[in-house]
């Protein structure tokens, strides 16, 4: 079965994480079939860059997303509202 999942990058105590398609049985960070996004929770707001596109492609040929990804898509899709300011007065 193949996954959409992350994949730990960058140096020891500073992560960061690729979103990738790969078959489910593999390791975290071993060869994927395509990156389809990145993740950066070290910055302030976090940093999610998805290609929506394609992951909906793979979800529609029968990837499972993985419990973080699904977060992380409904995050891009649903961008924190502001909430408005009261008038002065």
């Amino acid at each position: 079965m193949v996954a959409i999942r992350l994949a730990r990058f960058g140096a020891k105590k500073k992560p960061t994480y690729r979103v990738v398609v790969i078959d489910k049985r593999k390791a975290r960070d071993s060869d994927c079939i395509e990156i389809v996004g990145h993740y950066n929770p070290r910055t302030d707001p976090p940093e999610i860059v998805l290609k929506l596109d394609r992951i909906q492609y793979w979800i529609g040929v029968g990837a499972q997303p993985s419990d973080t990804v699904r977060r992380l898509m409904k995050a891009v899709e649903k961008p924190a509202e502001e909430p408005a300011e009261a008038p002065a007065g």
